[in-house]
């Protein structure tokens, strides 16, 4: 059974946590719990694997860099954070899967999103590439557009 409480929680449970260096679905090199190596480099070896703990920490500094990333290229999205942290999950979450960029190219999604139209935004999100491409996380993240309730 799921316990998804935040964005951690969730974020823990659709990645997965490995403590050794591995090969994602890209190809990326990838650490803890879903953080791209090749992206995101560490100032210190990993190749002898990292402690549960460190994992937790780079999961938390990941966060908070999408975070910013997408305050800093969506604004209005600070008062979906304020006000509806787990609608605002939705996208702290696609950003962790396909990069903040990636959350911008859903024009729809976004504009249904800050009218407070949660079904319509939903929808949005299943008639996209990235539905298909991302099976039952898609799936939990747009009934967690349209519940509000963490999936």
């Amino acid at each position: 059974m799921r316990n998804v409480t935040d964005i951690y929680s969730q974020l823990t449970l659709d990645e997965g946590v490995r403590l050794y260096v591995y090969k994602d679905q890209r190809g990326f090199n990838t650490i803890g719990v879903g953080h791209n190596l090749d992206a995101n480099p560490l100032p210190y070896d990993v190749s002898q694997g990292i402690t549960l703990p460190c994992a937790e920490s780079l999961l938390y500094v990941d966060v908070q860099r999408i975070t910013m990333r997408l305050l800093a290229d969506i604004p209005w999205l600070s008062r979906l954070q304020a006000s509806d942290p787990v609608r605002f999950g939705v996208f702290q979450n696609m950003a962790f899967n396909m990069g903040d960029g990636g959350v911008m190219e859903f024009h729809h999604d976004l504009l249904d999103t800050q009218a407070g139209n949660y079904a319509a935004a939903a929808l949005d999100m299943q008639a996209s590439a990235w539905y298909t491409q991302v099976g039952d996380r898609a799936v939990r993240l747009c009934t967690q557009m349209r519940t509000g309730v963490w999936q």
